[in-house]
């Protein structure tokens, strides 16, 4: 059994059954000030197991059958469900009841589960939904956890945030996860934590083992050595894109190519992206590709390859990609494909000078032709283009 952390038994015996064989540096040094009752703010990369940080303490600090004490702020649905089923495992051998709370479903359930549970994870939108409903109770809750809290500043929810912690007693443990401390992170931890614990910590992702290259492409035949790669490159690979309609056409001409890939991003149904996360977590599909905010925070086991098709715009979103791949002492390899219209947002990652990123000569790759996703030939494509827009015009609700 894992040692170094007291646990409570029945948290300790979770833990075990999850085949934890060490604790991180951020699960190490956090945890303990958790179970202290102290306001934290940990400061960690993807891939630190964070959600057993604040997950571990705080089934330990619940008690079942006394309302909802604890409330899990996050940006995104499918981190909304990986942190919910995470916390199900960590509590495996305590009673407890723990909600998904996010927008694109049927609210009708939610309510149903808010009268009995302890724990709510859940989405800004949707919670300040339940809130004008007074379909969910707030002023038991002892621990508030913002998770992803930068991304989820980014996306323009911090005013629904400071509305949700209006709602709370003042008497309350708070906790702030957030890869990089923005303005906007640093007004919260200001104005609503008590002498907070700073604590940060390096990238769980061992860098000895990611190797990093680029190639340099002209744009008319990016498709042709994506395609290439794809099928000399095997292992697990996540590609990501800049907006949900390259997502769909890359995903249509692989498949034209003989690459069966999966897809993930914002514009589709609630299903049709739980399908597509379970499908990749099973192995039954190699290739997924994504945008980058549906795949923020998701944590998929044995990534081997991280492909940007299109070049983020920062760093800190290049390194949010790259954490997906050479975690926990396995190998990853990054390949990021540059054409002319890449080198400003290239440029602008390689401001970080952590960064060792080295260009490979282009391979001789036979030329194969991408089509466009044209609205009027797919029907898919329309129907995920009208809750794109749906989405957009409902943002608070459906994120």
């Amino acid at each position: 059994m894992i040692t170094g952390i007291h646990l409570q038994q029945e948290i300790a015996q979770a833990v075990d059954d999850l085949g934890f064989t060490e604790w991180t540096d951020i699960q190490k040094k956090s945890i303990p000030k958790i179970q202290e009752g102290k306001d934290v703010i940990a400061q960690s990369r993807t891939g630190s197991g964070k959600t057993a940080v604040f997950g571990l303490p705080i089934i330990e600090k619940t008690i079942h059958g006394q309302g909802i004490q604890v409330l899990i702020l996050v940006p995104t649905r499918e981190l909304c469900v990986q942190v919910t089923n995470e916390m199900h495992k960590f509590s495996k051998y305590k009673k407890m009841n723990i909600t998904s709370v996010y927008g694109g479903v049927s609210i009708n359930p939610q309510i149903d589960s808010l009268r009995h549970t302890e724990i709510v994870v859940g989405t800004p939108g949707r919670i300040l939904d339940h809130i004008q409903r007074r379909t969910i109770i707030l002023n038991k809750v002892n621990i508030l956890v913002l998770d992803e809290a930068d991304k989820m500043f980014e996306m323009g929810f911090i005013d629904d945030v400071k509305k949700i912690i209006s709602y709370l007693k003042q008497n309350r443990q708070t906790l702030l996860f957030s890869a990089t401390i923005s303005s906007q992170v640093h007004h919260i931890v200001k104005n609503y934590m008590k002498n907070p614990e700073l604590i940060k910590v390096k990238s769980y992702v061992d860098e000895g083992k990611l190797v990093q290259h680029y190639y340099d492409v002209p744009s008319r035949d990016k498709f042709s050595l994506l395609a290439y790669l794809l099928k000399h490159e095997k292992g697990l690979t996540i590609i990501f894109c800049a907006t949900r309609r390259m997502v769909d056409i890359l995903s249509k001409n692989l498949y034209t190519n003989g690459i069966k890939a999966l897809k993930l991003h914002g514009g589709m149904s609630q299903n049709r992206r739980k399908q597509a996360i379970d499908m990749f977590h099973g192995s039954k599909a190699d290739v997924l590709i994504a945008s980058d905010v549906a795949a923020r925070g998701l944590d998929i086991k044995n990534v081997t390859h991280i492909i940007n098709y299109d070049i983020p715009k920062t760093s800190n979103e290049y390194i949010h990609r790259i954490g997906r791949t050479a975690r926990a002492g396995n190998e990853g390899k990054v390949i990021s494909l540059l054409c002319e219209l890449d080198y400003d947002n290239f440029r602008r990652v390689l401001e970080d000078r952590s960064l060792i990123v080295k260009k490979l000569k282009l391979p001789e790759f036979p030329k194969v032709q991408m089509v466009r996703v044209e609205r009027s030939e797919n029907r898919n494509f329309r129907r995920d283009n009208r809750s794109q827009r749906r989405n957009d015009f409902h943002r608070r609700r459906f994120r």
